[in-house]
């Protein structure tokens, strides 16, 4: 069975320097024989977590939204890859909604000890990569990152990769970078055999 792939596009930029990343990754992932398939979370109906605990009953979302098929999408992934840009040395407000839409299966996890089912191919364990850019020379990831192994740990989701690159603030800044679109690819080759 083929590895599943699932990119998930965390800018409020449409074809910014990250999406552009996360399409060369899954196209090198595709080209390995994975099956890949894209989230745009801008273009989400997405509220944040009401910190109302209604999922602490069964793992589930209470707030019904886009989350739900996301949720879905997420769980049936083998490879998860959350691309999304530096915000204040943290994550976009549009991801990170979704991220902190993530309680539920912190409480299917913490609160309902329940493991997460197997994807379709047998992996209990997901693989982890977060494809992020920065405006600064040398931008301080550690804020994103801490945020991002937590996000992957609620979904039983190993932090395998990260493909982070500083110095690339405007649109389409990517394209000039020496290496960051075919280091992107040739990452996603190699995550299909995950």
């Amino acid at each position: 069975m083929a590895t599943r792939v699932l990119g998930i596009a965390g800018s409020p930029r449409r074809r910014g320097n990250t999406e552009q990343l996360l399409d060369r990754f899954l196209a090198g992932a595709a080209s390995g024989g994975a099956e890949v398939d894209k989230i745009v979370v801008a273009r989400l109906t997405l509220g944040g977590c009401r910190a109302c605990d209604g999922c602490w009953d069964d793992g589930q979302c209470v707030i019904q939204d886009d989350f739900q098929e996301v949720n879905r999408r997420i769980v049936a992934a083998d490879v998860l890859v959350l691309a999304a840009p530096l915000y204040f040395w943290g994550l976009p407000a549009q991801v990170k909604a979704l991220v902190d839409r993530g309680q539920c299966q912190w409480a299917r996890k913490f609160i309902l000890h329940r493991p997460l089912a197997a994807t379709a191919s047998g992996r209990q364990r997901r693989q982890g990569v977060f494809i992020s850019v920065g405006g600064e020379p040398r931008p301080w990831f550690d804020g994103a990152l801490k945020t991002v192994r937590g996000f992957f740990g609620v979904y039983e989701t190993d932090y395998r990769l990260g493909l982070l690159y500083g110095g690339l603030d405007a649109r389409g800044a990517v394209a000039d970078h020496p290496t960051a679109l075919s280091e992107a690819f040739a990452a996603g080759v190699q995550a299909s055999g995950w």
